[in-house]
């Protein structure tokens, strides 16, 4: 009953049509109001105004982190990304992450530094240990069909979940949903659409179509029952698994006003933010919900939040993201070592490498570099001073000795100043006998602290063959 009520109240407020400036829904929009969401989709033809594709590249994904797959939809194979087999022959829980936008498409979202104010990377939930899919949608990255705004979409995102569900590492039955802006507002259609997901995270989302961006729609705006197909305020009844809407008071939060008002849906539970917006949510509490899913067993699920719970995790302080890291062997010098996948070497001189981000931004991941040089002496150093001075140290640099690879590695830390600023550096020197392997990690002295643990995680790794 209160989908009708509803639903003439916001035809009211449009003008698009001539039914909705009398705030009386059409013949159409009602029949499709007396059957749920799935009853309505089975018995509805969508029409695009356009057809828009992309053919974005798909960048190779970091090996044994995420796979490169296609899962089958209605209009044929898509692309995603999804984690890769752990290997442990276990079945892990999973999230397909939706994230915001209109492209449709994936890119290195996966990989790329998590800002803690704009985190849709979702990390939180990979550096959890929950395995992850990042599904492409029908047109995009040059998959077939074309754009749809929200329709076809749907489909695809239950395709994903058949697919991640196929996979004989993942618990079939503990496969959550969850998406930002725009791929929240997908989130809560395939909500109301399946019951297949066992709880589902909108971050953002909106309550009707038009309040998103129109200048990407392929559809006509002004047809009340394409309208009515992309917007979740008429289908919120319909939600049969935990759904969890959550905003910052500075974003959408009017959207989730009218998403509380319009259900007493015992599945449907809005949080909205003191203090926060559209982005700055995500990255504290992606970690909440991540450390729900881990706890979250049994025949159903037992995932619930109280508002206080999420204010708290909201005034967490910033937490420093870890690169993925990937095995790197250096055939030359004889070593293997953990590298941050954005990285790439150059082989300078035969036995002098650097190594260093493809592309530069104002983190510790992007902003530091590396360089390896091995020498071969004609006599081994002594004492870790010698060897200090003959590295051109001052003389008020810290020092330590760390056990690494079975041998005692003289570790020590200075600055140094450049046109660009001053940088702290670390050194870390290997000796075996006469050749001696020098790390040499430089960063901006503003990320010292989050990238020491980047160069401990690397300089901890150092196996000589």
């Amino acid at each position: 009953m209160k989908k009708f009520i509803f639903i003439t109240t916001i035809l009211c407020a449009f003008v698009l049509t001539g039914c909705a400036i009398l705030g009386i829904p059409s013949q159409e929009e009602r029949q499709l109001l007396e059957g749920t969401f799935a009853e309505a989709r089975a018995g509805f033809t969508t029409t695009l105004t356009e057809n828009v594709t992309n053919r974005f590249a798909i960048p190779q994904p970091p090996e044994g982190i995420f796979s490169l797959v296609h899962f089958q939809s209605d209009v044929g194979p898509l692309a995603a990304y999804i984690s890769s087999d752990p290997g442990d022959g276990q079945r892990h829980p999973l999230i397909i992450w939706v994230s915001g936008g209109w492209s449709n498409a994936i890119s290195d979202l996966p990989w790329i530094y998590p800002e803690w104010d704009n985190d849709q990377t979702a990390s939180a939930f990979r550096e959890a240990g929950i395995l992850m899919m990042y599904p492409s949608f029908r047109g995009a990255n040059g998959n077939p069909g074309y754009h749809e705004t929200l329709y076809g979409e749907i489909d695809d995102i239950v395709a994903a979940f058949n697919f991640a569900a196929s996979l004989p590492y993942v618990d079939p039955n503990r496969i959550y949903l969850g998406g930002h802006s725009t791929g929240a507002t997908r989130v809560l259609l395939a909500a109301a659409y399946t019951d297949v997901f066992r709880a589902a995270f909108a971050f953002g989302p909106v309550d009707e179509i038009g309040e998103h961006n129109r200048a990407q729609f392929t559809f006509d705006i002004r047809d009340g029952a394409e309208r009515m197909m992309r917007s979740p305020i008429h289908w919120l009844d319909d939600i049969a698994t935990p759904t969890f809407i959550i905003e910052g008071r500075a974003g959408n939060a009017e959207s989730l006003q009218n998403i509380q008002n319009a259900t007493d849906n015992e599945n449907v539970f809005v949080y909205i933010i003191e203090g926060g917006d559209h982005f700055d949510i995500l990255a504290p509490l992606t970690r909440l919900a991540a450390q729900r899913i881990l706890t979250d067993t049994g025949t159903n699920s037992n995932i619930s939040f109280t508002q206080q719970e999420m204010q708290t995790a909201m005034n967490m302080p910033p937490v420093s993201p870890m690169p993925i890291m990937l095995p790197h062997h250096n055939e030359e010098i004889g070593a293997s070592f953990l590298l941050p996948f954005i990285w790439e070497g150059i082989h300078n001189e035969p036995l002098s490498f650097t190594y260093m981000p493809t592309h530069f931004d104002n983190n510790f991941w992007e902003a530091s570099y590396m360089f390896v040089d091995t020498y071969h002496l004609e006599v081994p150093f002594y004492s870790v001073d010698e060897l200090a001075y003959w590295l051109g140290l001052d003389e008020d640099h810290e020092g330590y000795i760390a056990i690494i690879d079975g041998q005692e590695v003289p570790i020590w830390a200075d600055s140094a100043v450049f046109e660009s600023g001053t940088y702290i550096y670390f050194v870390a020197a290997f000796q075996m006998d006469t050749q001696l392997t020098v790390f040499e990690f430089y960063t901006p002295i503003q990320f010292t602290q989050e990238a020491s643990q980047l160069f401990e995680k690397m300089i901890y790794s150092v196996r000589f063959e």
